[in-house]
């Protein structure tokens, strides 16, 4: 299938502010890409692009006084199938796991793994392993936060999460990648495109979705503790160790967002 993608963001800014955005299309996917996702600003301005140390494609920019605009429109191909669902995956132990994993073990800005450490061992500690242990983490974290985009805060934490017990897509990828690595499971976040095909209505609101891999055996799976279920049409943006590293904007001096429209659909 062929997927439509892009946004369009206004900000409005009292003086000339620099930006770093990380808003391209993942270098894994740039070859389904049927036109180049550019990044296009109103009013124009100069840009630069670099990759970070998570191999992430960044821009930067000095955003004008004003009204500043950033979009993009694009078409990628996707193979229409559903997440990868490996139940006989195995849990590698530490001493087994590939160097580049290891920063995945370890508590990050969002994922505070000191505060879980002693929940994660007494609720999944006894259970299966594997791609089994990740899933049950999964299920725990879908039931145990309450989805609402009034409950949406920039700021909450995996240890809030958990406490409050409510949060939005990032919320329920933080408290799950916490407890997976907590338990020797690395695992990273990511964030990217996710629309409604394969779905039933009504549908929410569209917005960048944020969900996390877990490294089980030799390579990296996909799990999604929001929706809890296989999906279709999964559009890769960025990862990181938590939202903190692929923040989709960042800015340097005061602004207010002016409008936000994310699109992902289904070519018929």
């Amino acid at each position: 299938m062929n997927i439509q993608l892009g946004f369009e963001i206004a900000y409005q800014f009292p003086r000339p502010t620099p930006m770093i955005l990380t808003l391209s299309i993942h270098y894994s996917r740039a070859s389904d890409l049927l036109r180049p996702d550019h990044l296009l600003t109103k009013p124009a301005v100069p840009t630069t692009a670099y990759r970070d140390l998570f191999g992430n494609w960044c821009t930067r920019l000095v955003a004008p006084a004003g009204r500043f605009v950033l979009s993009t429109d694009t078409v990628i191909h996707d193979s229409g199938a559903l997440d990868i669902v490996v139940p006989s995956a195995p849990q590698t132990p530490v001493e087994y796991l590939p160097e580049s994993t290891l920063l995945y073990l370890l508590g990050s800005r969002y994922c505070e793994t000191d505060l879980l450490s002693d929940f994660a061992w007494q609720r999944f500690g006894t259970g299966p392993t594997g791609w089994g242990r990740v899933q049950a983490v999964c299920d725990f974290v879908h039931q145990h936060i309450e989805f609402g985009y009034q409950h949406a805060r920039r700021t909450r934490s995996a240890f809030e999460a958990f406490k409050e017990g409510q949060g939005v897509c990032r919320d329920y990828a933080h408290l799950a990648i916490t407890l997976c690595r907590c338990l020797n499971i690395p695992a990273r976040y990511c964030t990217g495109y996710l629309g409604d095909v394969g779905t039933l209505p009504p549908y929410g609101t569209m917005d960048f979705a944020g969900w996390f891999e877990a490294f089980l055996g030799n390579r990296w799976y996909t799990f999604d503790a929001r929706n809890n279920v296989p999906r279709i049409g999964r559009v890769l943006i960025a990862q990181g160790r938590d939202a903190s590293d692929v923040a989709l904007s960042s800015t340097f001096g005061p602004n207010e967002l002016d409008g936000f429209k994310v699109w992902c659909d289904e070519i018929p």
